[in-house]
């Protein structure tokens, strides 16, 4: 077996790196989520007003998944580049009988190979419906 001898903040060690964490958010794995985590990994969700650091992160992480158990994201675009990458996506959950969803952007930079913050500016603030009606609204 050859060893990867790619540079860790390499665009494609990166990339590579952000498709395993984006599936170990979809299948609401928090272990294999934190290990991909920097020392003093900072979660900032700039839309909801939430920031946490470090060992806080796990608990932060697995309060969403226990608040929303059918969280899941659809990737709609991700831009790698040495040491960073933006990842475009939608969120999809089950709220009160009602399928919502809403779109946002996260920013990784990287150190080592391994996750130093996840940024999120997110629509969730006013999800829509699976049809596109905002969520709020009354169906016609």
């Amino acid at each position: 077996m050859i060893a990867d001898m790619r540079d860790p903040d390499s665009a494609e060690a990166v990339h590579d790196t952000i498709e395993r964490y984006n599936e170990a958010w979809n299948t609401h794995d928090v272990d294999s989520i934190v290990s991909m985590h920097a020392p003093g990994f900072v979660f900032h969700n700039h839309t909801a007003g939430e920031r946490v650091e470090g060992d806080d992160a796990r608990e932060h992480i697995a309060r969403i998944f226990r608040n929303t158990p059918s969280l899941h994201f659809t990737g709609r675009r991700l831009y790698a580049r040495d040491g960073l990458v933006v990842s475009e996506w939608t969120a999809h959950a089950e709220r009160d009988g009602k399928r919502l969803e809403w779109d946002g952007v996260d920013i990784f930079p990287f150190e080592n190979g391994l996750i130093k913050r996840k940024d999120v500016y997110s629509t969730s603030h006013t999800p829509r419906t699976g049809d596109g009606a905002a969520a709020d609204s009354e169906p016609s």
